[in-house]
């Protein structure tokens, strides 16, 4: 079978999963301060040693340094983000996952063993480098290794893990928000951190990454390994025409860039192992005119295709954060407290989780049956309507219409908006600009979601429920651009869908 016609082979599936192994950190992360949040720096006893002499019982802050440093780990993804391309592709895709836990495993420890703020907020940025750098390198990897009918499949599993995060971290915050539990629910990030570890040993690098090096033998072998028993020739050849060139890749492959059949006379099989062992000596690829070096952050927008693609990118990771996720998520707590007791509304938080579990696999399912771009448009239109009855359920005090917009928002961004950009980044980027773009994507992403964070409150202080018309803008212009510039991805190969921003 042509490797091209493969859906889910196994050993594939395994390297997402456990390249996913990360994404489930990240989340853990965004969710270890939802339910234990008040007892972390609110309780009772504050700095006093009353259930443990080595630890005070909590870390008392004001609202204010409360807020920052919980979401104080979006500087460190920032930070993690802005430097993840360069450290992915001097080092490689595996080798950066493998690495990246070292920040979580930290992070863990410092929040674990607090004594002070100062050292819980450095903990937070400490996890929040490998969440950045993470939320970089895990989607580009997955989209480098998977088949093409299986990307986009394979692709919303690293927001499935994320989601999956959350949810356990806030199931699990339940019963560990209790002096000196707390502490348990921010360490256990250092699970996931130390397996992925040493799991992730037994994938295999990125194909796309070793032949942008030079590695060529490593990566036909690679490829091979992720494509078991089917024949690779035509995937491959499409891999190293769209990096090095088309002598390369026909050197490979054969002159016409077709693999060689099984009934060609042995005459014209020798010209061409002859061709190729002139041109392809010691595995490395030969030079030629087009080869692509990889690009650093200036050279994208001097690049005309790349300053299109980049631009397409960016904007996709900017909307996914203006269109208010976070404010929402911020919102749902003074909704379920309008609504429901303040136990209750502990739950209904929980729950609000589960709505954007269930809503990432219906995601998962129809990614690569509806493609990436219808679902983003019903994500967008759903995210702009719901919005609009937030701002509808605030003005008319009705209780369950808010309840019922937030359930609707949350389904609405898991289906396409959560996990569409981070897919799209590695699918419209070539290998050779996908680190500096992811990089300039993935840092605009943290800061965003950071500012955010930070000013929404204070928004929301002032003109209360009606903050929810500026989401409702951005979500109504996200869908006007994403119907007039964002190309449908599904199916395509990933070098076949770079030649349509050329056209």
């Amino acid at each position: 079978m042509d490797s091209l016609e493969l859906n889910l082979p196994g050993y594939m599936v395994y390297c997402v999963i456990i390249s996913c192994l990360g994404s489930f950190s990240n989340g853990w992360v965004i969710g270890s301060a939802n339910v234990p949040g008040e007892i972390t720096h609110a309780c009772k006893n504050g700095l006093s040693y009353v259930a443990s002499k080595s630890f005070p019982d909590c870390l008392p802050m004001s609202n204010a340094l409360w807020g920052f440093a919980v979401s104080s780990f979006c500087v460190g993804g920032l930070i993690g983000g802005l430097f993840g391309g360069f450290i992915q592709t001097k080092f490689g895709r595996k080798k950066t996952i493998i690495f990246n836990n070292i920040g979580w495993i930290i992070g863990a420890l410092l929040i674990g063993c607090s004594v002070t703020p100062a050292m819980f907020i450095v903990g937070r940025i400490s996890c929040g480098l490998s969440c950045g750098l993470g939320s970089l390198v895990t989607p580009t990897y997955v989209g480098e290794i998977s088949t093409i009918k299986a990307r986009g499949t394979m692709g919303t599993i690293n927001q499935f893990a994320i989601v999956i995060g959350i949810l356990l971290a806030s199931v699990v915050g339940l019963p560990l928000a209790v002096v000196p539990l707390w502490r348990i629910n921010y360490a256990i990030v250092a699970i996931p951190a130390v397996a992925q570890f040493f799991l992730m040993a037994g994938c295999v690098e990125s194909p796309r990454y070793l032949i942008s090096v030079n590695r060529i033998d490593e990566a036909k072998l690679a490829l091979q390994s992720l494509r078991p028993n089917a024949d690779i020739d035509r995937e491959f050849f499409d891999m190293v025409q769209g990096q090095l060139g088309t002598v390369a890749a026909t050197s490979i492959t054969g002159k016409d860039g077709q693999p060689l059949s099984k009934g060609k006379p042995t005459e014209e099989k020798a010209e061409n192992d002859s061709f190729t062992n002139s041109l392809f000596e010691d595995g490395v690829a030969p030079e030629e005119d087009g080869v692509s070096e990889p690009m650093n952050m200036i050279q994208i927008f001097k690049d005309p295709l790349i300053r299109r693609i980049a631009g397409t990118v960016l904007t996709l990771h900017i909307t996914q954060q203006l269109i208010g996720m976070n404010a929402v998520m911020y919102y749902s707590t003074t909704i379920f407290k309008m609504s429901f007791s303040a136990e209750m509304s502990k739950y209904m938080a929980i729950v609000t989780t589960v709505v954007n579990f269930v809503s990432t696999i219906v995601s998962l399912v129809l990614i690569d049956r509806m493609g990436r771009r219808p679902l983003l448009l019903i994500a967008e239109g759903g995210a702009c309507i719901f919005s609009i009855l937030l701002i509808v359920g605030y003005v008319y005090n009705i209780g369950s219409l808010l309840v019922f917009s937030v359930f609707g928002y949350v389904l609405s961004f898991a289906i396409g908006i959560g996990p569409i950009p981070w897919m799209m980044t590695s699918e419209l980027t070539p290998v050779y600009a996908s680190s500096a773009v992811g990089s300039i994507a993935t840092a605009m992403n943290w800061a965003t979601n950071f500012l955010i964070g930070q000013c929404f409150p204070i928004i929301f202080d002032n003109i209360k429920g009606y903050s929810f018309a500026i989401f409702a803008g951005v979500a109504a212009l996200a869908l006007m651009f994403t119907y007039f510039k964002v190309p449908e991805t599904k199916g395509r190969s990933l070098e076949d869908i770079v030649k349509s921003f050329e056209r």
